[in-house]
This record gives structure tokens, C-alpha cells and sequence, in this order.
């Protein structure tokens, strides 16, 4: 009888020691509520003391008062015990964080920063500062002048697309700062020409470097025939290469005539032929051919300009100067501008100051 009983207590004991530890690991892996957010001169809704995981509430700020968002009221999620983005509200003239695309700046760890903060960024690589503008001052709750970061004029565009080759040691972008290289290996069973397998392309003022050609690998004991490969109509090459600064003025079935466009030059054939291996024949190139003139430049402080101008190569502009009736001769010579003093009028002679 004693053997029986304890025998059922054992079997009791175990059965609820399993019960207690199925609840315990339950426990464990529960997602964590939220509490209710302290939210100092707002409100929310729904208004509770706990709130399940991913449950989402809204909020707005008092007069004087504004969320650290956009807007006049923002939400929030609990997440994992946490609020996402935490509930709050600062004062009205204070700014949240600008955003300025291609740029970076030192960034508060709270997300807003107060009237009067003046914030210097800098442009990512590529990128210049339009105007030479820099800095942007928090005042009344909003950001004066916003420095606004444009494409340097020398950097490129994504590098052409070759057929049978890939971009290696390099994730993708769209823009690439003056002088920098990318590498391209061609597939297995293809090689560059001159034998090796891999090529560098380099951002020279504004255009890529001819890129290369991945053929097919071929055996010693083949022909002439076979290393250089034949010429096919245009259409087996499948969308038209793409000559940055140039456009197709004519096609047919054997070749694409490329042509630069104004202030460009074209360097190598204007000729773009189909080969029966799906490549295209060397493609042209349109390196810029003038000078830029900017007012925000301090050379132009004794000019007067009307925005950012163009002169082509080789050719000279009459400039109007700050003094009435004086002018400058700016000529553009090798990429560079050259420019006399400012001189009246009637002391020109030839385009020359006397």
C-alpha cells in the first residue's frame, strides 16, 4: 500500500512539474508589452496601462509644442517592449533633423536640435556644394537655405554595361567621383583582348574609358577566323550602347554613327559596328570642350554674371564688370579660363586692353 501511494505521488509530482515547466517556457518566449508612454505636453490614443506587441498608437503635442516628426500629430509601434519611434514633444521652434540627399553632417543623438543651431555638412564623394553653401541654421522651427549637394561636372554615371562581363570588388552605385576605376572580369570561357581576363575602366573628366571586350576563349590551333570575329547587323547587338553625352544621329543595318553633343568632342571613330559575338566595336568618346563661369566663384567677384555660363573651347565672351561700361575678354583655353582686366570701353583695341 505504501509502495502504491507513493507511486502516485510520483506520478503527480512529475505531472505538474511538467505543467510548471511548459508555462515557464511559454513565459520565456512571451513578447514583451509596452507600458504606457510618458509623453510631457501631448496626448495619445488609445489610452490603456499595457500595450501587446506591435500594437500602434497615435499622438499629437499642446500648443507651443510639436511631435519630432513631420506633421502635427505621429504614431508610434511597441516593439519588443520598446516604443518605435519613442513618443515625444519638443518645442515648436526647435527643428527636427534635415534631410539633404548625397550629403552628411554631424547628427544629434535626440533627433532634434534647437533654434539657432547651425549644422556644416559635407557632400559625399562625387558631390559638390551648390553655391559653395555648407551650413543651414535652425530658425523658428525651420532650416534656412539648405545646402543642396549636386554631381561634380567631372564625375561619371553608372560604367557601361558589357556584354558577357561583370563590375568586381565594387557594389553598385550611379555616381563616381573624377579619376576612380572600376574593375570588370569577363565570364568563364570569355577573355579581354591581349589575353587577360579582367580590365580597369577609369572616370576621366566626366566620360569612362573604353571598356573592354570579353571574347570568346579559343584554342591554339585556331584560325584567324576564329580569334577576331565577324561583323553582324546592328540588331544582334541587341539596345543601342550608351555614349554618355552623345546621342545615334544614324543607323542602319552595319553600323551606328554616333554625334557629341554641344560643348563635347569626339574622340575615336563615330562608327559603332555589331560583332557576331553580341559586343560592340570600340565606342566613341565626347570629352568636354568648354570652361564654366559661376558666380559664387570669388575669380568672378569683379563680374557680373547672371547665373553659371558656358564658354566652348576656344572661343572668348565680352563679360560685363561691376563698374559701368567696363569689360573682361574671358576665352576658354585647354578646359581654363583666361580673362583681361576689366577695362572701359573705349580702351579695347583688337580684344585687347590698351
Amino acid at each position: 500500500m505504501i509502495s502504491f501511494v507513493k507511486k502516485m505521488y510520483i506520478r503527480y509530482l512529475g505531472f505538474g512539474l511538467l505543467i510548471w515547466f511548459t508555462g515557464a517556457l511559454h513565459a520565456q518566449h512571451a513578447t514583451p508589452s509596452c507600458s504606457a508612454p510618458r509623453l510631457d505636453g501631448g496626448f495619445f490614443s488609445p489610452k490603456q496601462e499595457t500595450y501587446s506587441d506591435k500594437t500602434r498608437l497615435t499622438y499629437t503635442c499642446n500648443d507651443g509644442r510639436k511631435p519630432t516628426v513631420k506633421g502635427w500629430w505621429a504614431a508610434s509601434t511597441c516593439l519588443n517592449g520598446t516604443w518605435s519611434p519613442e513618443p515625444q514633444c519638443i518645442d515648436e521652434k526647435a527643428c527636427i533633423a534635415p534631410n539633404i540627399p548625397n550629403a552628411q553632417y554631424r547628427e544629434n543623438q535626440s533627433g532634434w536640435y534647437n533654434d539657432g543651431h547651425r549644422i556644416r555638412i559635407k557632400c559625399n564623394e562625387a558631390y559638390d556644394p551648390k553655391g559653395h553653401n555648407v551650413t543651414t541654421t535652425c530658425i523658428n522651427g525651420k532650416w534656412s537655405s539648405v545646402p543642396v549637394c549636386e554631381k561634380d561636372i567631372h564625375a561619371c554615371g553608372e560604367p557601361p554595361q558589357i556584354p558577357h562581363a561583370v563590375i568586381i570588388h565594387q557594389g553598385y552605385q550611379d555616381v563616381f567621383a573624377a579619376d576612380t576605376g572600376v574593375q570588370y572580369e569577363c565570364e568563364d570561357g570569355y577573355t579581354v583582348e591581349g589575353g587577360d581576363a579582367k580590365k580597369y575602366l577609369y572616370c576621366i573628366t566626366g566620360n569612362w574609358t573604353q571598356g573592354p571586350v570579353c571574347r570568346t576563349s579559343t584554342t591554339s590551333g585556331s584560325t584567324e577566323r576564329d580569334i577576331k570575329p565577324l561583323y553582324t547587323k546592328v540588331e544582334h547587338c541587341g539596345a543601342y550602347p550608351n555614349v554618355p553625352n552623345g546621342d545615334v544621329v544614324q543607323q542602319n543595318d552595319e553600323f551606328l554613327k554616333y554625334q557629341c553633343n554641344s560643348f563635347y568632342k569626339q574622340v575615336g571613330s563615330d562608327n559603332v559596328k555589331c560583332y557576331n559575338n553580341g559586343s560592340w566595336s570600340q565606342l566613341p568618346i565626347c570629352q568636354a570642350a568648354f570652361c564654366s563661369l559661376d558666380p559664387a566663384d570669388p575669380v568672378w567677384r569683379n563680374v557680373r554674371l547672371s547665373g553659371v555660363e558656358y564658354i566652348k573651347e576656344g572661343e572668348g565672351r565680352l563679360i560685363s564688370c561691376t563698374s559701368l561700361s567696363y569689360f573682361s575678354i574671358v576665352k576658354c583655353i585647354n578646359g581654363e579660363t583666361v580673362s583681361t582686366q576689366c577695362c572701359h570701353s573705349t580702351d579695347y583695341f583688337n580684344g585687347r586692353c590698351l
